[in-house]
């Protein structure tokens, strides 16, 4: 089973290092560098500013846990998103904006594949876990608007990327597709 999560932020980073258990091999896309405002919201540690995201984490999952996972640091493209998503047996998007979450969902679509979304409110309200055939991203208020920055929404990005990540769980186990809207005083599953 490969798993390949596509942008490795705030939600990403989360969520991936609590699949850390599952026997798949855990494949990283992200294009960006861990900078030190990071740290206050990804799981990235301090020796990890200046790395690529993707190669960051793939150390850390390695160095901390002993996990072996592959790391791809680029933007995922229209030229590149069949090579990058074509081996992959679920895809989990953590991107951060609507363009490229709508590249991956009509690859996925196209290809047959599996793809679950993990999406963060920019006001930090709430979240959503949802499998991609009841999925429709919001575009952003302003271009590059940043969610998960400073820190001040982390106990909902730790339920979210935990939801999310028992949600890849239990589909690799079950085969289970479930979505659910994650707020600071309830985790809802919305369809099962």
């Amino acid at each position: 089973m490969r798993i390949v999560f596509c942008g490795v932020g705030a939600i990403g980073s989360t969520a991936a290092v609590l699949c850390r258990n599952l026997e798949a091999t855990l494949v990283f896309i992200d294009f960006d560098r861990v900078e030190s405002k990071n740290l206050r919201a990804q799981a990235f540690v301090k020796p990890s500013v200046g790395k690529n995201k993707a190669e960051a984490l793939k150390l850390q999952l390695l160095n901390l846990y002993g996990v072996k996972a592959e790391a791809f640091g680029v933007r995922m493209t229209r030229d590149n998103v069949t090579a990058l998503g074509a081996s992959a047996d679920l895809l989990v998007d953590c991107f951060d904006n609507q363009e490229s979450r709508l590249l991956l969902s009509a690859f996925a679509r196209a290809a047959g594949k599996p793809l679950v979304h993990g999406a963060l409110a920019a006001d930090g309200t709430f979240g959503l876990v949802r499998w991609d055939e009841r999925f429709v991203p919001d575009a952003e208020d302003t271009p590059g608007q940043a969610t998960c920055e400073g820190g001040e929404h982390l106990p909902l990005i730790g339920q979210l990327g935990a939801t999310l990540a028992r949600t890849v769980q239990d589909f690799v186990k079950h085969g289970v597709r479930r979505d659910t809207l994650v707020g600071l005083v309830a985790v809802t599953p919305t369809v099962s």
